[in-house]
C-alpha cells in the first residue's frame, strides 16, 4: 500500500521543509510514502472564497482513481488519539486499499464536491493551525502511528 499526503500549495518556510523532509525519510522505513503538491491557484485574488474552493476542489478530485481512498484533514473532522489513528491506519492497510490519500486543502477548506467524495474527515485539534504547519503535524503523526504499530519506543502514553 502507498500512503500519500496531498496538499494545496507549496511549503514556504525552511524550518517546516526541514521537518517534513526528516519525517518523510523516517516514514520510508515503514511504507511507500509520497508527498504531492497541488500548485496554488493562479490569480486567486480575483476569486471569491467559494470560487477558490471550487477550483482547488477540481484539482483535488482530478487525483482520484480506482484503488485510492481519500480522507480529509478538516477542522470539523473526528478527533483521534495517536493510538486510535495508528489503529485506523492498520485497518485501512489490512483492507486491501492500494493507496490511502490524506488531503490538506487550501486556506478556505474544501468545496462541497470534495466533502462528498471523501471517505472521512479527521481533525488534528480543536485549535487552528496554518496549513503549512498542519503538513508537518500530519507527517509526524503518520510516523508516530507506524512506531506505535511496530512497538517502537517513540510514543509515550
Amino acid at each position: 500500500m502507498r500512503l500519500t499526503l496531498l496538499m494545496v500549495g507549496k511549503t514556504d518556510e525552511k524550518y517546516l521543509q526541514e521537518g517534513i523532509a526528516k519525517y518523510k525519510k523516517r516514514l520510508g522505513h515503514y511504507i511507500d510514502f509520497r508527498l504531492e503538491v497541488i500548485p496554488d491557484i493562479k490569480k486567486a485574488k480575483n476569486l471569491n472564497t467559494t470560487q477558490q474552493k471550487i477550483k482547488e476542489g477540481e484539482l483535488i478530485l482530478a487525483k482520484q482513481a480506482a484503488g485510492k481512498e481519500f480522507h480529509l484533514f478538516d477542522e470539523n473532522g473526528s478527533q483521534m488519539t495517536s493510538r486510535q489513528f495508528a489503529e485506523f491506519l492498520q485497518k485501512k492497510m489490512a483492507s486491501g486499499i492500494k493507496e490511502l490519500v490524506f488531503v490538506i486543502g487550501g486556506p478556505y477548506g474544501f468545496s462541497d464536491a470534495v466533502y462528498e467524495k471523501a471517505e472521512s474527515k479527521l481533525s488534528l485539534s480543536k485549535m487552528t493551525f496554518s496549513h503549512q504547519l498542519a503538513r508537518l503535524l500530519c507527517i509526524e503523526q503518520f510516523y508516530r502511528a507506524f512506531t506505535i504499530l511496530k512497538g517502537e519506543p517513540y510514543h509515550h502514553d
